[in-house]
């Protein structure tokens, strides 16, 4: 190989990796939103940290994923019976150059632990029902 050849040679295999990274992402993106019970919300597990992504209603679970992530795998899962939804409230002018455009912010407590999701509220209206429609807390139930 001439001076320029092996260059060229990492060059084109470098872009032709992130080619296959940027198409990796989107065969995954779509491929989460058109599974059944998907929404995009951002996430805010520390104050002023918020991170884009995907929520997904499982049986038992409220799984979230990253936007900006190959792995199949949910980066958090809540359970259903553990999580309490306090009501929503609408960004602050610091969130909303973080969240969404045409988010609410739904304010939720895991284990004690206070979280925030900003989504759509049609999905935070859906997120509601999916709480509440979980079998009552007695004996022989598991919430």
């Amino acid at each position: 190989m001439d001076a320029f050849g092996f260059p060229v040679a990492a060059l084109t295999a470098v872009l032709l990796l992130l080619l296959l990274s940027l198409v990796a992402l989107g065969v995954r993106r779509y491929q989460l939103r058109r599974t059944l019970g998907t929404f995009d919300a951002s996430l805010c597990h520390a104050p002023g940290k918020w991170e884009l992504g995907i929520g997904r209603y499982a049986d038992k679970h409220l799984e979230w994923m990253r936007l900006l992530s190959l792995s199949p795998r949910p980066r958090r899962r809540y359970l259903r019976s553990s999580l309490e939804l306090k009501g929503w409230r609408q960004p602050t002018e610091q969130e909303s150059t973080k969240v969404q455009p045409g988010t609410v912010v739904a304010m939720l407590s895991y284990e004690g632990q206070d979280l925030q999701l900003a989504l759509s509220f049609e999905v935070y209206a859906g997120l509601s029902a999916w709480l509440e429609a979980g079998p009552v807390i007695g004996i022989g139930t598991w919430r």
